[in-house]
């Protein structure tokens, strides 16, 4: 397999670590962003790949993100929309200037970004963007209202790309994980071994893109066997 070259957005901590340190095991370039500098280093010194503070909230550092990647890589081969975080609340208690905020980055900052790496994709004929969505949007929670809209928004745009960038040997995957044991929402202490681990999901992420191109995989959903067995 030729080495390829990832953005990989949320790539501090979590699924987006997880999936830089498999690329580069695969020995790809990564370049990754984050916005915890602390972070950003631990991972950056541990797998080799280059880390950037980035928020994709912000369109001048999706800006500045790109112009790293080109500079550093020469380009994007596989772009990751990963970053995301979670804001839960019921019906009639729920902040409607926090939802704006989460969907600033889990979805205008995805297309953002994705707007600019798309067009040298088309050029070339060929690239893959993988968009990170959950099973919260597959099926609605309690509490969810804000989180899941932002979800099932990444997959009902996921299949849009599809249908525009195919014809241009573009491939995009929309990975939709179910609960994955890390620090995700301030969540600590999990380890219950039957419960998903990143690993699980970066590895199901390089196995979509290691399909022969003739092939697409639209849409995964990424569930534990059996998350309620006792440890």
């Amino acid at each position: 397999m030729d080495k390829r070259r990832f953005l990989i957005t949320g790539g501090s901590q979590g699924i987006g670590a997880a999936l830089v340190a498999a690329a580069r095991d695969a020995g790809d370039d990564v370049v990754f962003t984050g916005r915890n500098e602390e972070l950003i280093a631990r991972v950056a010194a541990e797998t080799g790949a280059h880390g950037m503070r980035a928020d994709v909230a912000l369109a001048d550092d999706n800006a500045r993100t790109v112009a790293e990647c080109r500079a550093r890589m020469g380009g994007i081969d596989v772009l990751v929309n990963n970053a995301g975080f979670g804001y839960f609340a019921h019906i009639g208690e729920l902040q409607v200037d926090k939802m704006k905020s989460q969907f600033d980055t889990n979805v205008f900052g995805l297309v953002d970004l994705t707007n600019r790496v798309v067009p040298e994709m088309k050029e070339r004929e060929r690239g893959d963007i993988v968009n990170i969505a959950s099973t919260s949007g597959i099926k609605g929670h309690p509490g969810g209202t804000s989180y899941s809209a932002s979800k099932w928004a990444v997959r009902g745009i996921s299949q849009c790309w599809q249908a525009e960038l195919r014809p241009h040997g573009v491939r995009v995957v929309c990975i939709c994980p179910s609960e994955v044991q890390t620090n995700w929402g301030g969540k600590t202490g999990r380890d219950n071994p039957n419960k998903l681990f990143a690993s699980d999901i970066a590895q199901a992420i390089l196995s979509t893109l290691a399909a022969d191109r003739r092939a697409l995989w639209p849409e995964l959903a990424v569930f534990a066997t059996n998350p309620w067995k006792e440890a």
